[in-house]
């Protein structure tokens, strides 16, 4: 498990990263309304706000998970600040105070096999800390990515389908909207992995870039899609992502998910997994995944098509127009530069074929064999690794 100055760098990143989002929505909200556009204004509001509520509750769930019986009393300080919808902001303090500790620290700088065994473990608990900080982070960014900066995107892009042109806030909100979901991706990825002992993490270079391309690609060209069957029927489009997202609800309970502590949370869980499987593919229980991935892009090309053909059925003037023309072609080519990073990822690069036909049973050092309740921190205590192998997993 390790944890470096990078990460350290990325970790107050996220939190800037995190208060220019919320800048972005506001202005670009206020602008809507200044504009007369009311609908567009009042959208932009609701896609914010219903993502953040869902984030503060799984946030606040958390804590309440890691939280000791003898810290409860701390729990009405938290509740308050998610309340206010702040419990982001208290969770980028605790990765940075973690991070920093675990960074900076001066023991860090010390060759670790000349420390004793309890400098090593003390050492070894600042990285679990700043690791499964920052690892809650991404989660939570990958819920708020495709409950708010998803549907902004395909609000955006139907905005510039029907209108031929936007205001320089709109495309400042398409570019936030794609970094977003780009880069949230594949953090919550590395990040994801590293917190847990028996994934290897992902290596930066050609494996990292082929993953990236696999899902921008892929979420490209399905946004896409999605947002010229909105132009040609809204009962069509609604009708299909409710399908989608039901099945994927169905998905998750027949995979049994057990990732929270409550039933309705539990509940609510599954909804936001079938809600991520319209637009990109997770594997929910970290099984293997050749049937399901292959049955998955095998339904997203026939719906690409069927989409394509009912543009030129339902809307034959607009199916002549260049921008669907352009757009059009970018949707058939970037979904097929996806399904080929998809397949160049899988068979070349991914962490598991290092493993093929050797035994991988190591244990990360301090992990495991020690009581849950040693090493609070301010009453928090340190979270079981195997929690995050109950999340989706890429």
């Amino acid at each position: 498990m390790k944890f470096t100055k990078w990460n350290f760098i990325m970790t107050v990143f996220g939190i800037f990263s995190f208060l220019f989002d919320i800048g972005v929505d506001l202005w670009i909200s206020i602008k809507y309304f200044q504009e007369d556009l009311y609908l567009f204004g009042l959208l932009t509001i609701f896609f914010a706000l219903v993502s953040t509520l869902i984030v503060q509750a799984f946030s606040y769930s958390w804590f309440q998970d890691d939280f000791i019986e003898e810290a409860h009393g701390s729990m009405k300080t938290i509740l308050i600040l998610h309340l206010f919808l702040a419990g982001t902001l208290l969770r980028y303090w605790y990765a940075v105070r973690y991070a920093y500790q675990a960074t900076y620290d001066p023991r860090r700088r010390e060759n670790t096999e000349k420390l004793d065994d309890i400098k090593k473990l003390e050492y070894t608990k600042k990285l679990e800390k700043a690791v499964y900080a920052m690892t809650d982070l991404s989660m939570l960014r990958c819920f708020k990515t495709y409950l708010e900066s998803t549907p902004q995107f395909i609000l955006q892009l139907y905005i510039l389908m029907e209108h031929g042109q936007i205001t320089i806030i709109q495309y400042l909100s398409i570019l936030v909207s794609v970094f977003s979901i780009s880069w949230s991706t594949v953090d919550y990825h590395m990040s994801l992995r590293k917190s847990v002992a028996d994934k290897k993490t992902i290596s930066v270079g050609f494996p990292l870039l082929s993953y990236t391309f696999y899902k921008f690609f892929t979420l490209t060209s399905w946004i896409v899609s999605i947002v010229f069957l909105i132009s040609c029927n809204v009962y069509v489009f609604a009708a299909l992502l409710t399908v989608l997202g039901v099945a994927g609800f169905c998905w998750a309970c027949k995979q049994h998910t057990n990732f929270c502590t409550t039933t309705r949370m539990e509940i609510l869980y599954r909804v936001i997994v079938g809600i991520i499987l319209i637009f990109t593919f997770f594997n929910i229980k970290g099984s293997k995944t050749r049937f399901p991935l292959s049955v998955y892009y095998i339904v997203r090309l026939l719906s690409t098509a069927g989409i394509l053909a009912l543009c030129f059925y339902l809307r034959p003037v607009f199916a002549r127009t260049y921008i669907f023309a352009v757009l059009s072609i970018a949707t058939v080519v970037t979904l097929g530069l996806g399904i080929f990073s998809l397949i160049v990822y899988y068979a070349c690069f991914h962490p598991a074929l290092q493993f093929i036909g050797h035994t991988y049973e190591d244990e990360v050092d301090g992990i495991s064999h020690k009581d849950p309740n040693e090493d609070e921190v301010d009453g928090i205590r340190p979270k079981d690794p195997n929690r995050m192998k109950k999340f989706i997993m890429p």
